[in-house]
C-alpha cells in the first residue's frame, strides 16, 4: 500500500468519525479540523486499526502530527 492509497482510504473513516466529509491532505493537522479533539482521535485510531487490520503503538500515535504521518504508518504497516 502506498501513502497516497492510504490517504484515499482514510477519507471514508474521517467522514464516519466526524459526521461529514473532511478534505484530506498530507499536511492537514488536528488544529485545522473543527471538532478534532482527544475523543475523536481515539475514535479515528480505533477505526484505522479495524479498517487496515493493524495496531498502532502509543508512541506512534504520540508522534502523529499530520494526516500524512498517519498515512505513512498505515502504508508501512498494511504492507507487511
Amino acid at each position: 500500500m502506498t501513502e497516497d492509497s492510504a490517504l484515499a482510504a482514510l477519507a471514508p473513516l474521517f467522514e464516519e468519525v466526524f459526521g461529514e466529509p473532511v478534505p484530506l491532505t498530507p499536511d492537514l493537522t488536528a488544529e485545522e479540523v473543527e471538532g478534532w479533539d482527544s475523543t475523536r482521535m481515539i475514535e479515528l485510531i480505533v477505526a484505522v486499526e479495524a479498517r487496515f487490520g493493524i495496531k498502532l503503538t502509543t508512541r506512534e500515535v504520540d508522534h502523529l502530527h499530520s494526516v500524512g504521518d498517519l498515512a505513512a504508518i498505515i502504508a508501512r504497516k498494511a504492507s507487511r
